[in-house]
């Protein structure tokens, strides 16, 4: 978040637009004058500021714009773009994880189940590998609790393996968030990933 001093907005560098700053990514200079992303946007220097997508920060690269903001000579090691979405990746599954943490993550499909039963769930997490049954059975859950499909955001971003690794669990293909401030900061970090990657097989429906 910015400070409470900064502004909330900015200028895109490859657009000219002025957007939130939660829509931009903020880029600074580090060591050997090498730009690095600021996710947190809470390194200290001058920071240019790019649409938070794959797209907007490939072409910054590809123009080389960088030097255009910072108004000097910088270094960029290629494939900043698919540096970014990493960065946005683990960021989402290390507050997948810290909802767990603070107990508002269930794991295991009957435990899902009777979250989303209860109406306890906030968002349902699938693995992108998941068997089509379980998916089915789940969606056919959130019908017979809000009415629709579309009742509860359904989050498809990571791999069994990914999540059970950010989890410290093993075979993990269906996690409920219940409400509160982590889910809210998963749900976050999920949505700004989906934005980033742009139209995908896995996103949130």
């Amino acid at each position: 978040m910015p400070r409470r001093s900064e502004p909330t907005e900015r200028q895109c560098l490859v657009s000219r637009e002025v957007r939130p700053t939660a829509e931009l990514v903020r880029f600074v200079l580090g060591p050997d004058d090498q730009v690095v992303a600021d996710l947190k946007r809470v390194l200290p220097g001058r920071g240019v500021w790019v649409t938070a997508t794959r797209e907007a920060v490939a072409e910054a690269e590809r123009k080389r714009l960088f030097a255009r903001g910072f108004k000097e000579s910088v270094a960029v090691e290629p494939g900043l773009a698919g540096r970014v979405e990493a960065m946005m990746e683990v960021a989402a599954l290390s507050a997948l994880s810290l909802a767990r943490k603070a107990g508002s993550l269930v794991t295991g499909f009957t435990k899902v189940e009777a979250a989303i039963g209860s109406g306890e769930a906030a968002m349902l997490v699938e693995a992108s590998d998941a068997a089509e049954d379980g998916t089915r059975k789940l969606t056919a859950a959130i019908v017979r609790r809000f009415g629709t499909p579309d009742g509860l955001p359904v989050v498809r971003l990571f791999s069994s393996d990914q999540m059970g690794l950010a989890l410290g669990l093993t075979n993990v293909i269906h996690a409920a968030v219940l409400a509160g401030p982590a889910g809210n900061g998963f749900l976050a970090c999920a949505s700004a990933l989906v934005r980033y990657r742009g139209p995908s097989i896995t996103d949130i429906a």
